[in-house]
């Protein structure tokens, strides 16, 4: 008998590669040097772990740590577990399918299911944008005492800026995001050594505590914080990016490929668990020590930061990493939206009109919202953003985690048992609680 293919699972085999213009333009070495390699897939895992330190984030990690202190660093633990297991599929699909999930939908579901599944990412990657926008406007306002509405349009100066570096090269995009995470790791390393958190807490509030589940306002900032575990945008962008390295299309080359590319992701979610665990951290060794439970907002947090640790360092360290978090996701979010149109559609526009219209489309309510209601309002938009994102991640996720389990797709490479029954698992708790969070948020 023939051996089947395993692409044979594809309804269209003649397809454009995923970011045409980069795909397969770093080279990896031929030879057997482990860390010669490993440093040649080092980066696709660094821009996909900026989704998850990027400005939408803070406000839950800071309300978390305000009101009950370390307890919720399990929720952060469990959290970048999920998120190791998830963008590993991703990767997988795209080294093994030379798809990205994008492509992936299309080449897989009917026209119109693709037409949704395309239109309600394109609002994930506004809503993504808007938070990216937000997230830059305050640290610009905080730094530099700009006014809102001034920062929402210096904002769409980064357009500029992200085409000059695709224009140079896809290593050189992966070097601005590497240099934007060590200013975050820095400045927050900095506001870790100055709050003196205590070590026994921390690691008493890693283990989950059932307190957790009896607390309903705990309970609800745990779903906060699991429920945009994964912004979905970072699947689509991992299957695509991870093709830009030139290993060999072959079984041997595909393994190798899958070896090191999921050291990287595993290795830059690790780091951004740190971060995430800082903010976290921070925000209870201040705030909450000091019986300022309110605190929730980002703004809130920076007004108080300095006066409780008798520095001024660090209010301007917090605002630096703001807006370093700001601009990181933009460079991400601009790649993801290009991928998900050029998928989706199987049509390509220029980058600068990509971006262009993504960022209209996200400067407009910031825009808006910042002339009516002021920082009140922008913050108001950070947590819709939020929500929306959350709406849209199961259905990014149930078709990776179909593809990649699918055997006729994945051949060899298809998810093993245990593998699969982790994230059909991991699905379930994340569309469950992302329905809580949606149903409390409308009809509560």
């Amino acid at each position: 008998m023939k051996k089947k293919k395993y692409s044979i699972g594809w309804r269209n085999e003649n397809k454009h590669p995923s970011l045409s213009e980069v795909f397969s333009s770093v080279s990896v070495p031929k030879q057997k040097g482990i860390w010669k390699k490993l440093f040649a897939f080092t980066g696709p895992g660094l821009l996909v772990a900026v989704g998850y330190m990027d400005p939408g984030n803070w406000a839950t990690d800071i309300a978390g740590g305000a009101q009950f202190g370390y307890m919720l660093l399990s929720v952060i633990f469990i959290s970048n577990f999920f998120a190791i297991i998830l963008q590993h599929l991703a990767l997988k699909l795209g080294i093994v399918c030379e798809r990205d999930l994008a492509q992936a939908c299309r080449d897989h579901y009917h026209p119109f299911i693709n037409f949704i599944l395309w239109i309600l990412c394109e609002i994930s990657i506004a809503a993504c944008d808007l938070a990216e926008i937000i997230g830059s406007v305050l640290a610009l306002k905080l730094l530099f005492g700009i006014p809102i509405t001034w920062g929402v349009l210096i904002t769409a100066i980064d357009v500029l800026i992200i085409l000059f570096f695709q224009y140079k090269g896809f290593r050189y995009i992966e070097s601005v995001v590497a240099a934007l995470i060590f200013t975050i790791l820095v400045c927050f390393s900095f506001e870790i050594v100055s709050s003196k958190p205590e070590i026994f807490p921390i690691l008493q509030g890693i283990v989950p505590n059932p307190e957790i589940m009896k607390n309903s306002h705990s309970f609800y900032i745990s779903i906060g914080i699991l429920g945009a575990t994964v912004m979905p945008h970072n699947l689509y962008l991992h299957s695509s990016i991870i093709q830009t390295r030139d290993y060999p299309r072959t079984f041997e080359g595909k393994k190798m490929a899958i070896k090191y590319a999921t050291i990287d992701s595993t290795l830059s979610l690790s780091l951004a668990f740190f971060i995430n665990a800082a903010i976290l951290i921070i925000s209870a060794a201040t705030f909450h020590k000091a019986g300022h439970t309110e605190v929730s907002s980002i703004m809130d947090a920076h007004k108080l930061l300095s006066p409780i640790l008798g520095s001024s360092l660090a209010g301007v360290f917090f605002a630096l990493a703001l807006l370093a978090s700001g601009q990181n996701s933009t460079l991400t979010g601009t790649l993801a939206g290009q991928i998900v149109m050029e998928g989706f559609l199987n049509i390509k526009f220029k980058p600068w009109i990509r971006r262009l219209i993504t960022r209209l489309i996200a400067i407009v309510p910031a825009m808006i919202a910042s002339i009516v209601y002021g920082e009140k309002g922008t913050t108001e938009l950070l947590i819709i953003s939020q929500i929306i994102l959350s709406a849209q991640l199961s259905f990014a996720i149930i078709p990776l985690v179909n593809f990649t389990g699918d055997s006729e797709k994945m051949g060899p490479f298809v998810n093993g048992i245990t593998l699969k029954i982790s994230a059909w698992f991991i699905t379930i708790i994340i569309v469950l609680l992302n329905l809580f969070l949606l149903y409390d948020t409308f009809f509560k």
